[in-house]
């Protein structure tokens, strides 16, 4: 495995892989991996001849009293996992490569509608840091295929659209979020949580996975299902930020008449903002 900080060295690379027409996969990530990220790294193997994922915890995707100071950052872990997966190119650009007129001067990508609701409210400009990020990457890389999560829908959504919109040659790929034996979704910011939050944390799939037997049993109360599913994470322990269920690609509420649904919710559990999502299909 190269590893890879310099865009031009990139450049240089993918310039050869092109002429010798070989497909890319592309995951990128903020590191600190785990089986979750490494699922996305197989699928990615499994599906192009070359790996690129890249490791940059990315500044304007944080806002001003998030934690982006004590995010977690373990590069030499990571690389390991990575290189023993067969992973072929780890870029690691800085803040400096990726921002070169410093994040005042930063040109922004945004995605309207779909940015602004849910995640959006709640944490305003992070999913412009999203896709900006996520575009100048692709423009780096010009992967044919790109793999990210579920746990994280919709930011999902998100970059689905800026691809759409903004005609990227691009593939976008979702993978299914990875959990743990009891059923707490993968995710960095678990390692955040105390033993005994860790104890309660699986409490958020739970009560998403009563909502979504709901509905398949053919329960369509979709806010006394809101509100019933926050009174349980209140009672668990958690300080609800929102439990939603919206149209599965539109993210608009849902109706009657939809058939595609997913189920999302975060909550604060201590100072860790933890986030799922199910999907439905009647």
């Amino acid at each position: 495995m190269q590893t890879v900080s310099n865009i031009l060295s990139l450049r240089e690379l993918r310039r050869n892989w092109q002429l010798s027409g070989q497909r890319i996969a592309f995951v990128p990530t903020m590191g600190n991996l785990h089986a979750g990220h490494l699922s996305l790294v197989k699928k990615a193997k499994a599906n192009a001849d070359i790996v690129v994922v890249s490791i940059f915890v990315n500044p304007l995707q944080f806002g001003a009293e998030e934690d982006l100071d004590n995010y977690p950052r373990t590069l030499a872990e990571d690389s390991e996992q990575l290189a023993a997966l067969g992973v072929d190119v780890l870029f690691t650009p800085t803040v400096s490569d990726i921002y070169p007129r410093g994040l005042e001067q930063q040109t922004f990508v945004e995605v309207p509608g779909i940015s602004y609701m849910i995640c959006g409210a709640s944490r305003p400009g992070h999913f412009r840091g999203v896709a900006t990020i996520v575009s100048k990457l692709f423009n780096m890389v010009q992967p044919n295929i790109a793999f990210f999560g579920e746990k994280d829908y919709q930011q999902l959504q998100v970059i689905k659209a800026m691809v759409t919109d903004l005609s990227m040659n691009v593939e976008v790929v979702g993978v299914p979020t990875m959990r743990h034996a009891d059923g707490l979704a993968m995710s960095s910011r678990n390692g955040y949580l105390t033993d005994v939050e860790r104890a309660i944390a699986p409490a958020i799939a739970r009560v998403l996975s009563h909502i979504k037997a709901q509905i398949e049993s053919g329960n369509r109360h979709f806010k006394q299902l809101i509100s019933e599913g926050n009174d349980e994470l209140k009672e668990a322990g958690f300080k609800p930020d929102y439990i939603e269920i919206r149209e599965a690609f539109t993210l608009q509420a849902a109706s009657f008449e939809d058939k595609e649904l997913v189920i999302l919710a975060a909550a604060f559990l201590g100072k860790t903002r933890l986030i799922d999502n199910l999907q439905v299909s009647l």
